[in-house]
């Protein structure tokens, strides 16, 4: 990195939304502006943050990377500039640096189908570094089927795979083609973005496969059609995911892209997606059911968005549990908006009232920015604190063994 704003601040939704509440101009925020005046302006809002989980994620990559303890402000920001930007021009401070210091064993990366994988593919090959850095199949663009650049994505999935595409059949041979590719790779994980509704409707392939025709010829596909696509083709590619012994990610209800003139201007991802409240519950439950009467559904985590479902997922995990699998569904760590104290405590304490917080695979870092590893410590400290006072209260035994077992579980 060339100074602590390329670190912190390109491409960090997080933080761009904070600015704007602030006051900030979009010059200082995704514009031409200076890194140093855009530090300027997140130094600016970084003290009106208190309660945000973006204060603490804040102050500890200072503490953790930087040796810098300073609380960030107008007043500070020109010392810790120099400082920070000073230790990231010298030895220690690369990517892969900065990865080795925060203890990471694995990472997975976030990657379309039609991805070649070609750095996965150099550092797996690459001694001289000792992490393993695997892809996670997130096929969201092939099941979209109403979605801009559809069509054109099926083009691009024909390239890559070099299957000609002419029918559904061919698609999702093309589509498994890509899941196998991955695999190869190390892939152990696919994650599907459920933006807005669970969808599920009986069909067949047969219909499943005149919907697919239609898009390919431009036509419009109804809502009906919609639904029916994307069961038949989440059913296909969740039974190979089984096949495989992958883990399946459901990231249920974003409402994205919800300001039209900024994402016109600025594009997708950029800080304008919220929470859906749509009923995600008999969906959900028809979808997960469709696949488990075929003994074909795979260890699967489900995150919700919005906290209403906690109970939803909470309970819905344990209608799909077992095959002798401890903990085979999870509901998921709190996910971006609950990514914060009370979400994390209300997610744990949900799971824990429903099912078994012994069984939680715990925290993952959901951030674009090589810093982010310290929200792994702000889960531990929150989880930790959350077990102690149970053992204060006397509603869980003093009983170290017991609880070292179940905090190295999920932390």
């Amino acid at each position: 990195f060339n100074n602590i704003t390329e670190a912190w601040l390109y491409g960090d939704h997080y933080k761009w939304r904070a600015m704007r509440s602030n006051g900030i101009d979009e010059k200082y925020i995704t514009g031409d502006g200076s890194d140093y005046d855009k530090f300027l302006a997140w130094s600016q809002t970084i003290p009106m943050s208190i309660g945000n989980p973006l204060y603490h994620w804040t102050h500890l990559e200072l503490q953790r990377f930087f040796g810098i303890y300073e609380p960030l402000d107008e007043d500070t920001a020109p010392m810790i500039w120099k400082k920070a930007n000073e230790l990231l021009s010298g030895d220690g401070f690369a990517v892969r640096d900065l990865i080795l210091k925060s203890n990471v064993e694995t990472i997975c990366t976030t990657d379309d189908p039609i991805d070649t994988l070609e750095y996965h593919i150099k550092l797996k090959e690459d001694t001289s570094f000792n992490v393993n850095v695997l892809p996670t199949f997130r096929p969201d663009k092939g099941v979209e089927i109403n979605a801009d650049g559809y069509v054109e994505w099926v083009k691009a999935l024909e390239d890559i795979s070099e299957i000609k595409i002419s029918d559904y059949d061919k698609f999702l041979q093309a589509l498994d083609s890509r899941i196998r590719f991955f695999h190869s790779v190390g892939c152990k994980v696919a994650d599907h973005g459920i933006d807005g509704v669970v969808v599920y409707a009986e069909t067949t392939k047969e219909e499943a496969a005149a919907i697919f025709a239609k898009a390919l010829e431009g036509k419009a596909i109804s809502t009906e059609e919609e639904k029916k696509y994307k069961t038949y083709t989440l059913r296909h590619v969740f039974k190979l995911y089984h096949e495989l012994g992958w883990v399946l990610q459901l990231h249920i209800a974003a409402l994205r892209a919800n300001n039209t003139r900024m994402h016109k201007k600025i594009g997708p991802n950029t800080g304008f997606d919220s929470i859906n409240d749509e009923s995600i519950a008999y969906p959900l439950s028809r979808l997960l059911d469709s696949v488990d009467k075929e003994n074909s559904l795979p260890k699967t985590i489900l995150y919700t968005l919005n906290p209403k479902d906690n109970y939803v997922l909470g309970t819905m995990i344990g209608n799909f549990q077992g095959d002798g699998i401890p903990g085979k569904m999870q509901f998921g760590a709190a996910w971006w908006f609950n990514d914060n104290k009370d979400g994390m405590i209300e997610q744990m304490k949900a799971l824990a009232n429903l099912g078994l917080l012994g069984r939680f695979v715990g925290m993952l870092t959901d951030s674009r920015s090589f810093l982010s590893y310290t929200r792994h410590e702000y889960f531990r400290r929150i989880a930790c604190n959350l077990i102690g006072e149970w053992v204060e209260n006397g509603e869980v035994p003093k009983n170290m063994k017991l609880l070292k077992k179940i905090v190295q579980g999920i932390c």
